[in-house]
């Protein structure tokens, strides 16, 4: 089955259960290159499970079940393995999950992880994804001390940078900035613009704002069903359905 070099997910008809619980119904859409996908909505919409299902994250629950297709590089992302996936298609969460290493080594972890193990190729990663994330010159002089040490906006971009050094094609954020200071949310904000040029990334966040300010196209989503997908200029101003002007202007979520 192949997909067009326009569509970097290719998602038909997923129904995602919890046991009893349906918690996606009948969504279907396209994720496309190098763009940003926002994707919005109240609590308990299913934007977190819609972007946990794309690197197969909910695989691991013990009630998960889903039906549809999700098409990623030209086949059903149930025929990769887990980890192969989980490498393409990396997460950021919505805290930072910082490891008890050094600044150096929470961004090595992955690539060691997957058999790196040449010094000067882990130094130049480790750089070149510090500066990705907008980390590099806060922390250069810093590398060996514990990443504890961090502020939670910089450990948040650390979690980034760990991200990028195993050099994925999508980066999922669940929720990136939810416990940031608006300086520390500016700069993920900033990193996550500019990585769109090299990466696809796909954004929930519960901040209509800040889906409005990187979103290059946006999703609402609502009690599980996707109401709408369009560019996000349109969605903010000329929504088509009068439930995504409602939640985009605060009357209920």
């Amino acid at each position: 089955m192949v997909i067009s070099d326009g569509v970097k997910f290719d998602i038909r008809d997923l129904n995602i259960w919890f046991g009893p619980a349906h918690v996606l119904r009948q969504v279907s859409m396209s994720i496309r290159p190098n763009e940003i996908l926002s994707v919005i909505g109240p609590s308990n919409s299913g934007k977190t499970t819609f972007l946990r299902t794309l690197n197969r994250l909910n695989d691991t629950e013990r009630y998960f079940k889903r039906s549809g297709e999700i098409i990623f590089e030209d086949k059903e992302i149930r025929k990769f393995d887990p980890e192969v996936l989980r490498q393409k298609v990396g997460m950021v969460f919505a805290l930072p999950l910082s490891l008890p290493l050094s600044i150096f080594e929470n961004v090595a972890y992955g690539m060691r992880m997957h058999g790196k193990k040449n010094k000067k190729d882990l130094s130049n990663r480790v750089e070149k994804a510090l500066l990705e994330a907008y980390l590099w010159e806060e922390v250069k002089d810093r590398l060996s001390e514990s990443a504890f040490k961090l502020s939670g906006g910089q450990q948040q971009r650390l979690c980034i940078a760990r991200t990028l050094a195993v050099e994925p094609d999508v980066i999922l954020f669940d929720e990136p900035c939810s416990g940031l200071d608006p300086i520390s949310t500016a700069k993920v904000e900033d990193a996550m613009v500019k990585l769109k040029k090299d990466y696809t990334i796909v954004l929930v966040t519960n901040n209509v704002k800040q889906a409005a300010r990187v979103g290059d196209r946006t999703a609402f989503f609502l009690s599980g069903e996707l109401i709408e997908l369009n560019n996000t200029d349109k969605i903010f101003t000329v929504p088509k359905d009068k439930r995504t002007d409602d939640y985009i202007r605060g009357k209920f979520g």
